[in-house]
């Protein structure tokens, strides 16, 4: 995939609480718009021009079972599209169908932005993978449909771990601590064994939820901030050791250039999303002429001896709650995500949203690695004052604080588990 996931929760201010229709069980649910005769679909870009066919599908599917259906399709890049969401949900004039990035599910569902559905309507619901179901689940119920995936995976330059005797992918933590202790050491401190920008709250949250922690937990209605626990300040002491021994960059960073740092030379190795290594051996990127089929992408081995859990970023399909055609929305939404839409995407380098259709890419050498590492994922906290949270960058000034040394660990997370409890419940 050659787009990033934008953990985008904050919502304009234009953005209105919209109450879920109190007689209606929800798209998927009910008959709400059965009968319709137009329908309204919103898609990003990603769509329109990289598998326009399966749009095409969906709507032939649509068509061929209620004759004389109009569809009509708009698409958006990612930075406008919220924009222009949040204007018209404020209108009468709302889509009937909206492609979300599973991120930024949260804040419209707080907001009763969209209708609830019923996942039972929809095709392998039961099989949807976990990140991805928890991504369109608030508050016991569902308001929308896992759309296609995306995870994390480790990326390495073969040429400089082959310079230190290393020429196969890590299978083990240690195995991978022990040839990054190899390229350091040959390498120097002006060189970056491991570049990990220390503010990449994706990649350390992957260290905290494998060694048993978690950002905050929920009991009883109520969420509580869990960064402080014994189990979450382990996973930061790695995560700490990590960005010491091997992160010889500039230590106030995020991910956001990380594929264009790679592109520079001056590092052996990147945990991030799927897509960056490809990206960073492209011509305008890479600076060495050197990295082009020599980038080699791996499952990353986690400290707990399992492979380490990823956060699953993908797209969602929601319906407006203000919506007048919700039961046909569905079934367009369906017929986009069922198993033929499913394997469409997967010929296009997406991963599937269940694990059905994920099993067998375990087994192809082509997909094994994005498949394999996608299995084992977590998600954000699904409460209602999360966007809060993302807002004020506590996790990324947590992160820096510990990365440049400024806190200890201990510390760091006490004051950023106090930051998230003030707001974590909070509409």
């Amino acid at each position: 995939m050659k787009r990033k996931l934008i953990a985008a929760i904050g919502i304009a201010g234009m953005m209105v609480s919209i109450a879920a229709c109190g007689d209606d069980k929800g798209s998927g649910g009910s008959d709400k718009g059965a009968d319709a005769k137009e329908l309204t679909v919103w898609l990003t870009v990603d769509a329109q021009n990289n598998w326009p066919d399966l749009v095409k599908a969906a709507d032939a599917a649509v068509q061929k079972k209620h004759p004389g259906v109009k569809i009509n399709h708009e698409y958006y890049g990612w930075p406008d599209k919220n924009a222009k969401l949040d204007a018209v949900l404020a209108t009468d004039k709302a889509p009937d169908v909206v492609e979300m990035g599973n991120s930024e599910m949260l804040s419209y569902m707080v907001k009763g932005a969209f209708a609830p559905v019923d996942p039972a309507k929809f095709t392998n619901s039961d099989q949807w993978l976990d990140g991805l179901k928890t991504s369109v689940t608030y508050d016991g119920k569902t308001y929308g449909v896992p759309y296609y995936a995306g995870g994390r995976v480790g990326n390495w330059r073969k040429d400089v771990f082959a310079s230190v005797g290393v020429k196969s992918t890590p299978k083990t933590y240690k195995e991978l601590t022990a040839a990054l202790d190899k390229v350091q050491k040959k390498e120097g401190k002006k060189f970056s064994a491991w570049y990990q920008p220390t503010r990449d709250w994706y990649a350390a949250m992957s260290f905290v939820y494998d060694a048993g922690g978690s950002i905050a937990v929920e009991s009883g209605g109520q969420w509580k901030a869990n960064l402080s626990s014994p189990e979450s300040v382990k996973g930061l002491k790695e995560f700490k050791n990590v960005v010491d021994k091997y992160m010889h960059g500039d230590k106030t960073k995020d991910e956001s250039d990380r594929y264009i740092v790679y592109g520079q030379g001056k590092s052996g190795m990147i945990f991030g999303a799927a897509w960056e290594g490809a990206t960073s051996e492209l011509p305008d990127n890479d600076k060495t002429g050197k990295l082009k089929g020599n980038l080699e992408n791996f499952v990353m081995p986690g400290p707990s001896g399992k492979n380490l859990p990823v956060f699953l970023g993908g797209s969602d399909l929601a319906i407006p709650v203000k919506s007048d055609a919700q039961a046909l929305a569905a079934e367009w939404i369906n017929a986009f995500t069922g198993p033929s839409g499913q394997k469409g995407l997967i010929a296009k380098g997406n991963l599937p949203n269940n694990k059905t259709d994920l099993a067998p890419l375990k087994n192809d050498p082509a997909t094994a690695v994005p498949a394999t590492a996608a299995e084992s994922n977590w998600f954000v906290p699904m409460a209602p004052g999360w966007g809060q949270v993302e807002k004020a960058q506590v996790l990324q000034t947590m992160l820096q604080n510990i990365g440049t040394g400024k806190e200890s660990v201990e510390d760091a997370a006490k004051e950023a588990d106090a930051a998230i409890d003030k707001v974590i419940n909070t509409k």
